[in-house]
């Protein structure tokens, strides 16, 4: 009965987590030519984004072999579960940003426990039982068009940025963007944080929409239009994308709000049904040790959770500016209550009410 009720909550929020047309699959063979093995990875994170990492793995192991699966969360999510329940094998390491999800598969049974040796430098905050690996540090800023504001000062709180917001600025309406919590389920996960970590939140929304706030799913598509100007402000932007952004784009400015800094994590799960819990085991491994950290951060813009890690650049000057700041979101069951179709309905009429002044 309670595995019903979570299907129809699952089901519910499908729009968050939309599926692909088709699922992408991404062959890197070995590089020595006498493959020994294969890793099967499923995987959220974009195949561009991810092939350096994997490039350096196969640098060390190079009789393997990986198949990368480049799906969106809600389709990884049931694709483990369906695998596992009908096939009995499945994917030797599954990777997502649906930090919900991903915990909802430990929870509920689709992930083993593995011994990882270098898990043991990582903060406690990222893992659960043994079971969920957070591998990256990914904050939720404010991306802004440094030609807009470079003659005025630019509001580094939320409350500031209220403040800035209900001055209704002639030129500024229709130029603030964020994420639609209704398609996107990063950015309900952002607003669920928010409301429970900000008094204020409710307020700062009724400015946005006073201001003809733009909704996105993409953040590539809210980057792109703040660093052209058509945009001047995005909120609770994904802040590895934007990273990636900053040599590229002369006009893109990145803000880690000052009252505090939510951070997202990449969870790592091996699946109960893994075809070769070993394989996987081997890539996690990888994920977590010191030098995949570092490939993680330099080549993928993805910030390392490792403590030894720094970023270089651009990005080493807005991370030590955050880092007193910085609140991540702990792996855990908590992460669950973002599932309940209860709250989520409840954040979603309180996010329509607000953006229409209510």
């Amino acid at each position: 009965m309670l595995q019903a009720l979570y299907l129809v909550i699952i089901i519910a929020i499908t729009q968050s987590y939309v599926h692909s047309a088709k699922a992408k699959a991404f062959d890197f063979p070995a590089i020595s030519g006498k493959e020994n093995n294969v890793i099967t990875i499923y995987s959220v994170t974009d195949v561009d984004i991810f092939q350096g990492t994997i490039a350096d793995f196969q640098e060390l192991f190079p009789d393997i072999s990986i198949v990368y699966h480049d799906l969106q969360s809600l389709e990884l999510y049931e694709r483990i579960q369906d695998e596992t329940l009908n096939s009995d094998v499945t994917a030797d390491i599954a990777i997502s940003s649906a930090m919900d999800l991903q915990m909802k598969l430990a929870n509920d049974g689709f992930a083993q426990r593995v011994e990882i040796s270098t898990a043991q430098d990582m903060p406690s905050w990222s893992q659960w039982r043994n079971e969920v690996f957070g591998f990256t540090s990914e904050p939720a800023v404010t991306i802004y068009n440094k030609e807009y504001f470079k003659d005025q000062p630019l509001p580094k709180t939320r409350l500031e940025m209220q403040r800035f917001l209900a001055e209704r600025p002639s030129d500024l309406f229709g130029r603030i963007a964020t994420y639609d919590i209704e398609r996107s389920g990063v950015g309900f996960l952002f607003m669920g944080v928010d409301s429970e970590r900000y008094k204020g939140i409710w307020n700062l929304i009724k400015t946005f929409g006073a201001n003809g706030v733009k909704l996105s799913t993409s953040s590539t598509a809210i980057i792109n239009n703040v660093n052209s100007g058509k945009y001047v402000i995005g909120y609770n932007v994904l802040g590895s994308y934007a990273l990636a952004r900053l040599d590229s784009s002369p006009n893109l400015g990145i803000l880690y709000p000052e009252d505090y800094t939510t951070v997202l994590s990449r969870l790592a799960i091996i699946p109960k049904a893994a075809k070769s819990k070993e394989a996987g085991k081997l890539f996690l491994e990888y994920l977590l040790s010191e030098r995949g950290q570092q490939l993680l951060t330099t080549s993928a813009k993805l910030n390392a959770v490792h403590p030894g890690i720094k970023s270089s650049g651009p990005e080493e000057i807005l991370a030590a500016q955050a880092r007193s700041n910085l609140q991540p979101i702990k792996v855990g069951p908590g992460l669950l209550v973002y599932l309940d179709q209860v709250k989520r309905r409840k954040t979603i009429n309180q996010w329509n009410k607000s953006l229409r002044g209510e």
